[in-house]
């Protein structure tokens, strides 16, 4: 047995969610913060079997669009912004994966 932790942007989790569920997969949703630029994630935990790993990767990442958001740069720090200067492109989106091996698992 095998528990996917998949980290998803926010914009993406639904329709994520919804493919994943339509192919017969448990999906428990937790609702997450990034640490880099305080956005909203879904954090999935899908457990399933070794066989069916590829598949949910698969699903996971068709679904997972990157996209380009503007942040302030460091440079804007203690003295603010005017009108967008100093803000710099940074790609986000996409889903980061972890797969680990389960010693057991029990559904009551």
């Amino acid at each position: 047995m095998k528990l996917i932790i998949a980290i998803v942007n926010n914009d993406d989790s639904a329709v994520v969610a919804s493919a994943l569920t339509k192919e017969n997969f448990t999906v428990t949703k937790l609702s997450t913060t990034g640490g880099f630029l305080m956005v909203g994630n879904t954090t999935f935990l899908i457990g399933t079997e070794e066989n069916k790993v590829a598949r949910a990767k698969e699903i996971i990442s068709k679904f997972s669009k990157t996209r380009t958001h503007e942040v302030a740069t460091t440079a804007s720090f203690g003295r603010g912004l005017a009108d967008g200067e100093l803000r710099t492109p940074v790609t986000v989106g996409g889903a980061m994966v972890f797969v680990l091996s389960v010693d057991e698992a029990e559904k009551y």
